[in-house]
């Protein structure tokens, strides 16, 4: 996964597999009401988009990825932010932030990878810090996006048991239900919120590190 992003990164803002700026806009309308915020971070930031949402609602931001391509192509969107190369399944922050966002990220993260990236998350937020990411709704079966899902993630499957290394990227293995329980079991209190122009295709998860930790970090 991080060669092929290395090697996709100067091309990728012109992919379908950046998350849309509408998405990016309406995400950073709904957190504009729950600020302000002093620090933030793009957990996987890939080419840089969170950074725009972060940008506008904070002081000072951090991108964290594991492909160096990608990060080379941040660093040139958003000079002033700062950047750190790591995996988001063992991020070397602890209590530095009050925002963390990521966009487009779930999918590459099998469902028993999730609790390593909740809990990296939760140790990275201050105290009352808050991790907000969009998740797409499951589409009706009677839809063509239900069956463009089904057969990507087949496809992958399929591709993944017969040719190594494997390249993790799934839509359908990160239902709200799941990811909010996983974001409970982290020690976030978790719920999810329409965005505002994002219809009942997208909702923003909300989690929030309580101001007294339920948990040791």
């Amino acid at each position: 996964m991080e060669h092929g992003y290395d090697l996709l990164a100067p091309k990728f803002d012109h992919t379908p597999f950046r998350t849309p700026d509408s998405i990016l806009r309406a995400t950073t309308d709904a957190l504009a009401e729950l600020g302000p915020f002093e620090r933030g971070l793009d957990v996987c930031c890939g080419t840089g988009a969170g950074l725009g949402v972060l940008r506008a609602l904070c002081r000072r931001s951090t991108g964290v990825d594991f492909s160096t391509g990608m990060l080379a192509q941040a660093r040139a969107a958003y000079p002033d932010a700062t950047w750190v190369r790591a995996d988001a399944r063992a991020m070397p922050f602890a209590e530095g932030f009050d925002l963390a966002v990521t966009f487009g990220a779930m999918g590459h993260f099998l469902p028993a990878e999730r609790p390593a990236l909740f809990d990296g998350v939760y140790r990275a937020l201050r105290p009352g810090g808050l991790f907000a990411f969009p998740v797409g709704a499951m589409p009706p079966p009677t839809s063509v996006a239900y069956w463009g899902t089904l057969g990507f993630d087949l496809a992958m499957r399929v591709r993944n048991a017969v040719w190594r290394p494997p390249f993790v990227m799934y839509y359908r293995t990160n239902q709200r239900p799941a990811v909010l329980a996983d974001l409970t079991m982290a020690g976030f209190s978790a719920s999810t919120v329409a965005l505002p122009d994002g219809g009942i295709t997208y909702q923003l998860v909300l989690a929030r590190k309580p101001v007294t930790p339920s948990r040791s970090s």
